[in-house]
């Protein structure tokens, strides 16, 4: 332990009237005691010992403190108070939650930073170990890249960086929703501090890390889907009259763990939750994001159609398949299956002989055009030329 560390325990205890008490640590000073002779003012106590240290003076403060068992107890105080302190209350909530401060003693947390305290957070993770003095250090990276060598990884420090890796996803694209579950691998951010891996995580999942303590604080303002479309204007005014129960067919579609990595909180208004699964993600949706309106201004205008009754002739594999094929486009499984899987019904071949058999000239599926009546009219002016 430095002296600095003393140094700013003893003067922090000059200058404030009241007791540090702080993770199991009491330190205290009587600032009008006698300190003559072999008396002192100091008082030092930790919550792993039975024995309580009064009436110090400071050189035996100072030999107390530096003891192996009381150590500790001063060197968190001084990483928490001093190094961390209050600035951003957000990020020292999240530091604290990464050692899971609340729930341990200081010499067990001690000792699960030595070989790192892990967190998972949406598809990162976050190892917070001891370094030197009692600082703690923050390794980032992918969560598929657990049991990496960090050797074998892409090494960066600055939390900027975060940018170009959260932009596209594993096959170049553009991922416009930065919560998505489709985070490239193959990085680290390594030895880190306090302020370096919150930023880290705030540029990989943009106010994450404030809404989460915001929610557990209490303090998280949800705005629901109702409020949200009548605010919206212009072009996408129109997502006002979305129905309620689309508005639940929407959020099934887009607001659940395989599509996004928040948790959804908002329901369509405060009276009336939707029936969909908010999903299970570690830092809370507090309202519909744009990429949400966006979808909803077309949903809306495809509500607005009439049904029609369609007739086709398929086999009962075929209907089977027709399903199997939604199911894996609007699972994300069409890459998965090969070529070779023809059992799968949505198998590239499988799906090419049906269009094969099923599709007339025209791209009608079991020749039934999609608006009859515009067909018969087409139908019926080029008969009569």
């Amino acid at each position: 332990m430095h002296d600095e560390q003393l140094d700013a325990l003893l003067a922090h205890l000059e200058s404030d009237s009241d007791p540090v008490e702080f993770d199991g640590l009491y330190a205290d000073v009587d600032t009008n005691a006698d300190a003559s002779g072999d008396g002192g003012s100091y008082t030092l106590d930790v919550a792993s010992s039975d024995e309580r240290h009064e009436n110090l003076s400071e050189s035996a403060f100072r030999s107390v403190a530096g003891g192996d068992d009381v150590a500790p107890y001063v060197t968190n105080w001084y990483y928490w108070e001093v190094v961390v302190g209050d600035r951003g209350r957000h990020r020292r909530a999240f530091l604290r939650h990464a050692e899971a401060a609340s729930e341990h003693s200081v010499p067990d947390r001690y000792a699960a930073l030595r070989s790192g305290m892990h967190t998972v957070w949406g598809e990162v993770l976050v190892t917070a170990t001891l370094g030197e003095d009692g600082r703690r250090r923050y390794e980032i990276r992918h969560t598929e890249d657990r049991d990496a060598e960090a050797d074998d990884l892409d090494t960066y420090h600055d939390p900027l960086d975060a940018r170009d890796i959260a932009t596209y996803d594993d096959r170049g694209r553009y991922r416009p929703l930065k919560t998505a579950p489709s985070l490239v691998s193959g990085w680290v951010f390594a030895d880190l501090d306090g302020r370096d891996a919150v930023e880290t995580l705030d540029v990989l999942y943009p106010a994450s890390v404030a809404n989460w303590n915001l929610e557990r604080e209490g303090d998280l303002d949800v705005t629901h889907w109702h409020e949200t479309a009548e605010r919206q204007t212009g072009i996408y005014g129109v997502v006002e009259d979305l129905p309620a129960e689309a508005v639940d067919w929407m959020a099934e579609a887009c607001c659940v763990d395989s599509q996004c990595l928040k948790r959804r909180e908002w329901e369509y208004d405060e009276s009336h939750e939707l029936d969909a699964d908010g999903g299970t993600g570690a830092f809370p949706c507090r309202e519909p994001c744009s990429l949400v309106v966006a979808a909803a201004r077309k949903w809306t205008k495809l509500e607005e159609e009439e049904t029609h009754t369609y007739e086709f002739e398929l086999t009962p594999s075929e209907k089977e398949q027709v399903e199997e094929i939604v199911d894996a486009v609007a699972d994300g499984r069409t890459e998965e299956i090969r070529e070779a899987d023809v059992y799968e019904g949505a198998n590239r071949y499988r799906a090419r002989f049906l269009r094969a058999k099923r599709f007339d000239e025209d791209g009608y599926f079991s020749g039934t055009p999609t608006h009859p009546e515009d067909h018969e009219a087409d139908a019926e002016h080029d008969d009569g030329h």
